[in-house]
């Protein structure tokens, strides 16, 4: 039976020292800011990039390239692995649709090969748990087509809920009115939002306050992990250079539900670009999203 690896893209915010650990391969996506094209091996660090975003420079995004998809695919095919490719939501973006028209083009050269691409429907460390169960299951000695066929099956169990400090970051992604963004700054409203079952970005509700918008996502966490809650996976707190803030929804995740199997990291330049500055989400494992 051939080996396989497992790749995702750089949207997944694990951090490199676990990607490295478990030999994740990386399919990158790529922001422009400032007129420079980063990714892959050019990067900003994270507080170069939202201290640059805080200084009023705009950033935009694009997918994966395809020729870096096919030389970093056919590496692993010359080494005779077989691809489990964990994807960025198609709902948000042409990555996955890259990544399948270059197995697809691949496969036609090497028949014997397999590369299967899941789409998780879904962001950041939420995407990043579904990278983490497959390698617990690798590891637990699962075929590449037991992952992958328990990561389709169980994809709706990876929730996120997040919300941002200012909302012109998602006016100019298209997110929300301007005349929202506007009147919403001016009263303090902070959206509630989710990355629903099609892989979208919605919004659940709003409230009025940083503290009260955190301790809704916390609150709306604890309604829907049910018996996750003893996972062997963590609960996992992303956040857009706000280091203070992720501790503080830590602690109320510690506080609420016991848990103190808690990672933290930063979201990516990727991601960030829309959410902003400020951006505080909780990825975990739950009965529903």
């Amino acid at each position: 039976m051939r080996d396989f690896v497992i790749t995702t893209d750089s949207n997944s915010d694990l951090p490199k020292e676990y990607l490295n650990e478990n030999g994740i391969g990386i399919i990158p996506h790529y922001y422009d800011i400032d007129g420079t094209t980063y990714g892959g091996d050019n990067e900003l660090t994270v507080k170069e990039f939202y201290d640059k975003m805080r200084a009023g420079a705009g950033a935009t995004t694009t997918a994966s390239n395809p020729a870096v998809i096919w030389e970093t695919f056919s590496g692993y095919l010359a080494r005779g692995l077989n691809i489990l490719h964990i994807s960025f939501s198609s709902a948000l973006s042409g990555g996955y649709n890259n990544i399948c028209m270059g197995a697809s083009e691949l496969l036609e050269e090497h028949p014997d090969a397999k590369i299967l691409v899941h789409d998780t429907l879904n962001v950041s460390l939420g995407q990043g748990l579904a990278i983490m169960k497959a390698v617990q299951m690798k590891e637990a000695g699962h075929s590449i087509d037991e992952i992958y066929n328990w990561l389709e099956e169980h994809r709706n169990e990876f929730c996120v809920q997040f919300t941002v400090e200012d909302l012109r970051y998602l006016y100019r992604g298209g997110r929300i009115s301007k005349t929202t963004a506007i009147v919403g700054s001016m009263i303090n409203v902070k959206p509630i939002l989710y990355v629903n079952q099609e892989g979208k970005l919605v919004s659940l509700s709003s409230v009025r306050g940083r503290k009260r918008s955190l301790s809704t996502i916390v609150n709306n966490m604890a309604e829907r992990i049910g018996n996750h809650a003893n996972d062997t996976l963590p609960i996992c707190i992303v956040h857009g250079d706000v280091p203070e803030d992720a501790d503080y929804v830590a602690n109320l995740i510690r506080e609420k539900l016991g848990i103190n199997n808690i990672l933290i990291n930063t979201v990516g330049p990727s991601i960030g670009a829309h959410s902003g500055p400020g951006a505080i989400g909780i990825c975990f494992p739950g009965n529903y999203r």
